[in-house]
């Protein structure tokens, strides 16, 4: 509410009162959203360990560019809003929807989403990750771990995606080693030094991913990974 004074100044009051948004705001916001999209996803969703691990599936099997990487990407953002939906449903339940029904202010939205959103990545971080970045910003994260910052969770958050990754990464990556090792040895053997150990052993390979399901094993790897 704007008040005039005596001396010619304007203030403006804002009092308690809550409202709806209006469409103005709400196109700004929509705007900012679409904006860091990209960078809200790699970095608050499982998707980096995702990603990473179908990266690593594909050149265990010796293929370059197959699947393509616009497949692996897809694969990896909808495998990650499937994993996200119940913290995504909570969040809307609990703040997007109050907001918009002018029912909670901007910064009550702000705090109460972040509660679902914290809990689902502290539960995919390390202790030990955690303890790094909050010892970097000088923070006690065992006596209140809920209260530690976003700006902290993170960082950590991402470490422990990159250890999981490269770990169900090494797994995956072991019996494919075996099949060239058994395979270049044959080769050297039989006296073949002309013809690459990789071209013969990828039927094998791609033989052996076929017969034990292997995109689903991974799938159902990645999806239990996430505690």
């Amino acid at each position: 509410m704007l008040h005039v004074l005596a001396s010619g100044a304007v203030t403006i009051n804002f009092g308690n009162s809550l409202a709806k948004p209006s469409a103005s705001v709400l196109i700004i916001l929509a705007g900012a959203v679409l904006s860091i999209a990209p960078s809200l996803l790699i970095l608050l969703t499982g998707f980096v360990r995702i990603i990473i691990v179908l990266g690593l599936a594909r050149q265990a099997l010796g293929l370059q560019t197959t699947p393509p990487n616009q497949v692996l990407v897809g694969i990896a953002f909808f495998i990650s809003l499937f994993l996200m939906e119940p913290t995504l449903a909570q969040i809307n339940h609990v703040a997007l929807q109050p907001y918009l029904h002018g029912a909670m202010s901007a910064s009550s939205a702000i705090h109460h989403g972040e509660i679902p959103l914290k809990r689902w990545m502290l539960r995919q971080t390390g202790s030990q990750e955690l303890a790094f970045t909050s010892k970097v910003a000088h923070q006690n994260f065992q006596s209140h771990v809920m209260s530690t910052p976003l700006a902290t969770i993170i960082p950590a958050f991402l470490l422990t995606q990159l250890k999981s990754a490269f770990i169900i990464g090494f797994v995956i990556f072991v019996p494919f080693l075996i099949i060239d090792l058994v395979v270049s040895a044959t080769l050297m053997a039989m006296g073949v030094v002309m013809l690459p150990p990789t071209l013969v052993s990828l039927p094998f390979k791609l033989l052996l991913f076929i017969l034990v399901n292997g995109w689903m094993l991974v799938m159902q790897t990645l999806v239990n990974s996430f505690r």
